[in-house]
């Protein structure tokens, strides 16, 4: 462990502001509400708002209208919000952390000194005050006060791990935050005299108080050899890679975290890449671990044709998507984890044991199930959006769109294959984007900019909202849409909430956070 660089930073003030053009907003958020626990909505991963956290359903989707804009500062936007009874909290990249009215958009506080916020946005009460958790891509994770926007502490996690990326939205969980770790060497090897490769992927657990360090559990127990070489100077190391780049889910029953791992990024292969981990939530130790791909090696480098990428190159078929945890109609319960190959799974949550599996198009590096899931726990199905967008050799036919499944035997009860609006690449009809179930509701984001809610019974589409396109935003900001990918549509209270315009693998990009809710009817 790097003890001089893994530092916890508690401070008592930062640099908070209100914006002007929304003068007499009240700074203070109210705090009495959240609706939502994790970036899964729940400790379970689900993605699921019960007609309790949401008014949106079939009924009233057709009505529907742009409520306000708020214009972000960079393009690919990639955090998650946060609402209360008045406000959603935001990671704006370039900008910092935003408290804004959910009525109106206008910004009740902002923290500028964090601005590269990549993750979900969740809260905890920490020693009497109510804290938001998040990571920044490449700061680490963080806390501040919910009241202010002011930095409570700060931690750099490079355990192992030199250059660390921090993807993953973090879980809190009373007295712990656990936080996803990847690595920032998959991009380093595009540099041809860089010796790929010598980190792994990880997940830390903090004390939710200080940020003090309580455990590190590495994706790759065994330290990194030299392997090989090109050039005749540079050397090659292995095992590496296995990041873990989606959030964790918990098991407040049995006590445990589940969540995915990727693709080796050296070789020789470990046996914990494109894995499910089971680790005990108070000490880190595994439970089991089930590897579902073997030998899947790769990095950009392959797609440049340069010489860090391994021989014989993977699939890059890993887990981005975090696992969830659903109740049986037996009363057992079942991990469901979707893969980038196409593959999805049911999982036993003790043993690791596959009860059952189904796969839907051809899968890839950009393929399969990439961000998340979701399902509905009421009707026993759970919805697996499929980008494949075309990456990579592979003889079975795309199937972008969306499938669901009855959770208890994997049987497909629907599916809705998507045709894009245009032509070009960046409208590939593809769902790579997580989704959000409501109580009778699925709502999508797809590639080529769509916007949609289907019936979550038959997958009859109720609604569509073309976002690629200009708007007017409350901030003033030049903002538009483009395509969906990242954390995807989040359901709240009488809002739908998601930003648009992530343009990160060639699609269109853009800058606009969307707000959406039903058309009151006249009296």
């Amino acid at each position: 462990m790097s003890n001089g660089l893994v530092a916890a930073i508690v401070v008592v003030a930062t640099s908070t502001q209100a914006f002007g053009q929304c003068e007499g907003t009240r700074t203070e958020p109210g705090l009495d509400r959240f609706y939502s626990q994790t970036w899964g909505t729940q400790f379970n991963g689900q993605r699921f708002q019960p007609a309790a956290n949401t008014s949106i359903n079939a009924a009233n989707a057709s009505k529907l209208e742009l409520k306000w804009v708020y214009g972000l500062s960079t393009n690919s936007p990639r955090s998650y919000p946060l609402v209360t009874e008045d406000t959603i909290f935001i990671g704006d990249e370039g900008r910092g952390l935003v408290a804004l009215d959910k009525e109106n958009g206008c910004v009740r506080w902002e923290n500028t000194e964090i601005q590269d916020i990549s993750t979900a946005i969740v809260s905890e009460v920490v020693d009497g005050r109510t804290l938001l958790f998040f990571s920044g891509r490449g700061s680490g994770a963080f806390a501040v006060d919910a009241i202010n926007g002011e930095l409570v502490w700060q931690r750099f996690i490079d355990d192992d791990n030199p250059v660390p990326m921090f993807s993953g939205s973090p879980i809190v969980y009373k007295d712990k935050v656990f936080v996803p770790i990847s690595s920032l060497e998959v991009v380093l090897t595009l540099l041809p005299f860089y010796g790929c490769c010598t980190t792994s992927g990880g997940m830390a657990a903090l004390d939710s108080s200080t940020g003090e360090l309580l455990w590190y559990r590495p994706t790759i127990e065994e330290e990194a050899e030299v392997s090989g070489g090109h050039w005749f100077f540079v050397d090659e190391f292995g095992p590496s890679g296995a990041p873990v780049w989606g959030a964790p889910m918990l098991d407040t029953k049995r006590r445990l975290l589940f969540y995915g791992s990727g693709q080796n990024y050296s070789r020789p292969a470990s046996l914990t890449s494109d894995a499910i981990f089971a680790v005990h939530i108070d000490s880190g130790d595994i439970a089991w671990v089930k590897q579902f791909t073997a030998g899947d090696a790769y990095n950009l480098a392959c797609g440049a044709g340069l010489p860090n990428c391994p021989e014989p190159v993977g699939p890059d078929v890993d887990f981005g998507a975090p696992p969830m945890l659903v109740n049986l109609a037996t009363g057992e319960d079942l991990v469901i984890a979707g893969q980038k190959s196409g593959d999805v799974y049911g999982i036993n949550p003790d043993s690791g044991e596959t009860v059952w599996a189904t796969r839907f198009g051809r899968g890839g590096p950009l393929g399969g199930v990439h961000w998340g899931m979701a399902a509905n726990p009421e009707m026993e199905l759970v919805f697996v959006p499929i980008s494949d967008i075309p990456a990579g050799s592979n003889e079975r036919p795309p199937q972008p769109g969306l499938y669901a499944l009855n959770f208890n035997d994997g049987r497909l009860v629907w599916s809705v294959e998507r045709e894009a609006k245009c032509e070009a690449r960046s409208c590939w009809p593809g769902i790579s984007a997580a989704i959000a179930a409501g109580p009778d509701i699925v709502v999508t984001g797809s590639l080529d900019g769509m916007l949609e809610i289907y019936r979550a019974s038959d997958g009859e589409l109720l609604w569509s909202y073309d976002t690629a396109t200009e708007f007017s935003a409350v901030n003033e900001l030049a903002t538009k849409g483009g395509a969906f990918d990242a954390h995807g549509p989040m359901l709240a209270d009488d809002l739908l909430i998601v930003s648009s315009g992530y343009g990160s693998f060639g699609q269109e990009g853009g800058n606009a956070l969307l707000v959406f809710s039903p058309r009151r009817e006249s009296p």
